[in-house]
């Protein structure tokens, strides 16, 4: 499915996408059982620790400071991994990483190559561009091979076939692997696991992105549960990483903050059953050939925002869409985005960096502003605080609009109490439009309202005329 950077294309708003999957019941039964269960297992591996939330200040503090010295530490980056032997390409948009990778791969004269989980090449297409130069690119993870087989799209950070039930996933093997196969989890993994086997062993081009960088060594580091990076980042002739430059962290020290975060905020985890990192080359062990892409692809932009600028110490864990009550109930897709749930709701916008189209503008509001997203982010991301911002952006983005010109005369009918008292006046007449203590319709634009709820009637006298007459005298 083709898709702009970031989103798909031809995506409706979020309000549209939203209605149409709250009318799927098996969608929000997968939904409920999977998030509930994921939720749980967080909690319980969190409350092991005792230090917890020193982790979770350390983890923002030294985004932060990464934040504060990109350019710096991007430097570094190139300079360490160019020192061992690896070559790092600069790309400032989407169009450009997909060119580099596809000039990279032809290179290697190859016609296929398997990939590694990664949120970057996804958010910039790459699926797509290569498969348009002549390059099928395989996914290997459980999750992201389901959802590529079954033509369908991610729906969520972690898990981006968490849609999906046994029965359908069996479904999409028998059909396009031409096995038959139960729906047990063991027999769905050996599916898998015998289709990819020769794909791991002939292929030799594999592309990954990455969940961290240490600056000081070059070093690229992935984590994941299956092991299936682990032979993409060993077997093949050539590794080509494709990373967001905001993934860095200066040292190992640092990182080793974040080797504790991210396996209990994402999958529950003590400590992820795969860590694998490499520095460079080394010969005659691994790939020979190493290729690091850094992609901007609207990050610079979004450093500009001293409050929006927070969503780029993201590290992916997906702990917001699991305690979300929005995302639990809409799923992933009605997001129309690469990055779904209360996260994407405000990184989408900002890489987009166009509020004006009507996909970015309706993503601040896909929230209820519950607050449970920024308890359990790992890197202390205020996400209730960015929407409320972006959701001013919006706003001024649009101009003079019915609402705003209705907000500007409420402002001015509260800037002054006899305003004020007035207005109280003029609107308890609606009471005589009320049959049994309610409103059931009202003219534009207050039909908008009616529509779908009652309005309570408006009490004959204000509470200040009541203040006045009964308590003023005491």
């Amino acid at each position: 499915m083709a898709r702009n950077p970031v989103t798909w294309l031809g995506s409706p708003t979020f309000p549209k996408a939203a209605k149409e999957a709250l009318n799927d019941t098996q969608l929000r039964q997968n939904l409920r059982k999977a998030t509930g269960t994921i939720r749980g297992r967080r909690a319980a591996a969190v409350a092991e620790m005792t230090d917890w939330e020193m982790l979770r200040v350390a983890g923002e503090q030294i985004k932060d400071d990464v934040l504060a010295r990109l350019d710096t530490l991007l430097v570094q980056l190139e300079e360490s991994v160019t020192a061992r032997g690896g070559v790092v390409h600069w790309a400032r948009d989407a169009e450009e990483a997909n060119r580099i990778v596809l000039d990279l791969c032809r290179a290697e004269q190859a016609t296929e190559v398997v990939k590694v989980k990664s949120m970057a090449t996804a958010e910039i297409g790459l699926n797509e561009a290569l498969e348009a130069g002549g390059v099928q690119a395989i996914e290997t993870d459980l999750a992201e091979l389901i959802v590529q087989l079954g033509e369908d799209r991610p729906s969520h950070i972690l898990v981006p076939a968490i849609h999906r039930n046994r029965s359908e996933i069996r479904e999409i093997f028998q059909r396009r692997m031409g096995v038959e196969v139960s729906d047990e989890p063991a027999d769905l993994a050996e599916a898998a696991r015998v289709y990819l086997r020769q794909k791991f062993l002939t292929t030799k081009v594999a592309i990954s992105g990455a969940n961290f960088a240490v600056a000081d060594t070059g070093s690229i580091v992935v984590l994941e549960s299956e092991g299936n990076g682990r032979m993409c980042l060993t077997l093949p002739d050539t590794l080509i990483t494709v990373m967001g430059i905001e993934k860095l962290v200066p040292s190992w020290q640092d990182l080793e903050v974040f080797l504790q975060l991210l396996p209990r905020s994402s999958t529950a985890e003590r400590m992820n059953p795969y860590t694998s990192v490499w520095t460079g080359v080394t010969p005659g062990d691994g790939p020979q050939n190493f290729h690091l892409v850094l992609i901007d692809n609207g990050r610079t932009a979004t450093l500009t925002d001293s409050v929006g600028r927070q969503a780029l110490r993201c590290i992916r864990c997906s702990a917001c869409l699991n305690v979300c009550p929005v995302y639990e109930r809409t799923g992933g897709q009605s997001y129309g985005s690469v990055y779904p749930g209360p996260i994407g709701a405000i990184l989408t916008p900002q890489l987009m960096g166009d509020l004006h189209d009507p996909l970015a503008a309706s993503l601040p509001y896909a929230s209820s502003l519950c607050g449970a997203c920024f308890e359990v982010c790992p890197v202390r991301i205020d996400i209730p605080s960015v929407l409320t911002h972006l959701r001013a952006e919006v706003v001024e983005a649009k101009g003079r609009t019915a609402e705003s010109v209705a907000m500007s005369a409420a402002a001015w009918i509260f800037r002054e109490a006899s305003r004020y008292e007035k207005a109280q006046k003029a609107g308890s007449l609606a009471r005589f439009l009320a049959k049994d203590g309610k409103i059931t319709s009202l003219p534009w634009p207050g039909s908008k309202w009616t529509s779908s709820r009652d309005v309570p009637a408006p009490p004959s006298e204000s509470f200040r005329a009541w203040w006045r007459k009964n308590r003023c005298q005491e």
